[in-house]
């Protein structure tokens, strides 16, 4: 008995850690530990970095001391300027100390989250990596004419390809990072979106002064969008032009969501979301939901797909949508098709009538009266296939929560 007790806490022990989800750092808590960092600690959480910093798992930041951060400070960037080139030194790869003097061909080149906004065209988010002879190791942005003038200094903070916090010397100097920055009221977000495949939908929501006012009202205290691509929104256009002018001005506010989300915060943040849309009774929600890397977006009507980011700078994200996403509250579902008549039993089956009363089915559910329009015909499986995924995931997370208690019982 007495030797089951370790198996017995291994056992609960790993259940327990089944339910973790925390990505276990958190930079400002790390970088608080070194003094002479704080002026880089202070400018991840002025410029919302840190949040974004602690989401992802497998980063690198590369840290700046007081000095360094005094000599950028000193070119009186505009905190929306800083981020970009904050974010330039936060590395999409776990680069601990080790593995700087092991790259492979002795070079590297890694993405940035400076990168991963979108506003960094071609490879200006890139930063190459070196390792020089002798130990040193150089870093440089990629749009900075291959020069490495800032070093390795030492590692800093390293829990294995989770996040390593690494001191370079300086800064690493970026003419697209470093640009002057607008700040979120004067950001163009039609502009954005004509220029990335939404003109449709941007000139859409230009035509409609009322929804266009509501967009521009939340850009600073926070905005994101979801653009149908233009083959989507052109196909679309007809099933617009039928709606009032209320409805016109709904439809075009439910495509925005009145607070900032990352990609990484629609990955971990599944469940309903209000939209510009909602108020009160009409409640104009949708479902955000993931499978892996792949974000999806829901109502009763239809289902679609994130295919790109436009924009990801806080306070306001903007992402490209595979197809139109129906509000319940102004389109109906297309009706469930009946089954098919089950065929006639012969003469001699002692049974047939029995059968028969069996096969009888539910009459397909009332569409909603104030819908002016149909759904396409293949949403509504779409939205039941993703249902069943879902319900396949949380049922087999609950068989083996079962299955290790079980095992507790057996034990004891």
């Amino acid at each position: 008995m007495q030797r089951r007790h370790p198996l017995l806490l291994l056992l609960i022990f790993s259940v327990f850690l089944s339910f973790q989800t925390s990505n276990g750092h958190n930079i400002t808590r790390l970088l608080a530990k070194h003094p002479s960092l704080s002026t880089f600690n202070h400018y991840l959480t002025l410029t919302h970095l840190a949040q974004e910093i602690n989401r992802r798992t497998t980063i690198t930041v590369l840290a700046l001391d007081n000095a360094a951060m005094s000599s950028l400070l000193n070119k009186n960037p505009s905190i929306y300027t800083m981020k970009n080139v904050l974010s330039l030194h936060v590395l999409l790869d776990y680069f601990g100390a080790k593995k700087l003097h092991q790259i492979t061909n002795g070079t590297a080149l890694a993405a940035t989250m400076f990168q991963a906004t979108g506003v960094a065209p071609g490879v200006s988010g890139f930063v190459n990596i070196t390792d020089f002879k002798g130990g040193k190791v150089g870093f440089g942005a990629e749009d900075n004419g291959g020069d490495l003038d800032s070093f390795f200094v030492k590692s800093v903070e390293e829990l294995p390809y989770n996040i390593s916090v690494i001191q370079i010397s300086k800064a690493l100097p970026s003419a697209i990072a470093e640009a002057p920055t607008p700040g979120p009221s004067e950001l163009n977000i039609t502009g954005i979106m004509s220029a990335h495949g939404c003109k449709v939908f941007a000139g859409t929501l230009l035509a409609n002064p009322e929804a266009m006012g509501t967009y521009e009202d939340n850009l600073n205290g926070g905005l994101t969008v979801f653009c149908p691509l233009d083959d989507a929104f052109k196909a679309f256009l007809p099933k617009y032009k039928n709606l009032t002018a209320s409805g016109k001005e709904s439809f075009l506010e439910f495509f925005g969501v009145p607070v900032y989300q990352s990609l990484s915060m629609l990955k971990s943040n599944n469940g309903l979301m209000n939209t510009l849309a909602t108020d009160g009774a009409s409640k104009f929600d949708f479902t955000v939901q993931n499978d892996g890397e792949q974000v999806t977006l829901k109502t009763k009507i239809n289902t679609v797909k994130i295919t790109g980011t436009l924009l990801d700078e806080q306070p306001v994200a903007i992402y490209t949508i595979d197809k139109v996403l129906m509000p319940r509250e102004l389109f109906k579902a297309a009706p469930t098709p009946a089954p098919a008549p089950a065929p006639e039993e012969a003469a001699d089956a002692p049974k047939a009538s029995k059968s028969k009363s069996k096969s009888k089915s539910k009459s397909a559910p009332t569409p909603e009266s104030d819908a002016p329009a149909d759904s396409p015909d293949d949403d509504p499986a779409d939205q039941t296939a993703d249902d069943n995924a879902a319900s396949s995931f949380k049922g087999g997370r609950f068989v083996a929560v079962g299955l290790s208690f079980l095992l507790v019982f057996l034990l004891l």
